[in-house]
């Protein structure tokens, strides 16, 4: 029986379809688009049911109002910035003609 520490991992990444990455930039580039657009598009939800959970415990108080306010308007505008992110590598696909970036969806 083999050790944790003496298994070969090289060989052990075909076979159960574990890919092995190196470095942040390989992690990166082998994550495939529509699990970072998942990602980004879970986080959006949760910032903006926090602020919409500020908003209502505020009980008037100015800054608490203002604060929840800000938190919404954050998830507002980040979800502008993931939507259009999406159609700007789409048009950077198709005007260069990269075929992994046409509909990912």
């Amino acid at each position: 029986m083999n050790k944790l520490a003496q298994i070969d991992f090289g060989n052990l990444e075909g076979k159960i379809g574990v890919t092995a990455f190196p470095d942040l930039g390989s992690l990166i580039s082998g994550t495939p688009l529509i699990l970072a657009y998942a990602f980004a598009g879970s986080l959006l939800l949760l910032y903006l049911i926090f602020g919409s959970f500020r908003y209502m415990l505020a009980q008037g108080d100015p800054k608490a109002l203002q604060a929840a306010k800000a938190h919404i308007t954050s998830a507002l505008i980040g979800f502008v910035i993931v939507f259009t992110s999406y159609w700007i590598v789409q048009l950077v696909g198709i005007f260069l003609g990269l075929t992994q970036f046409n509909a990912i969806f």
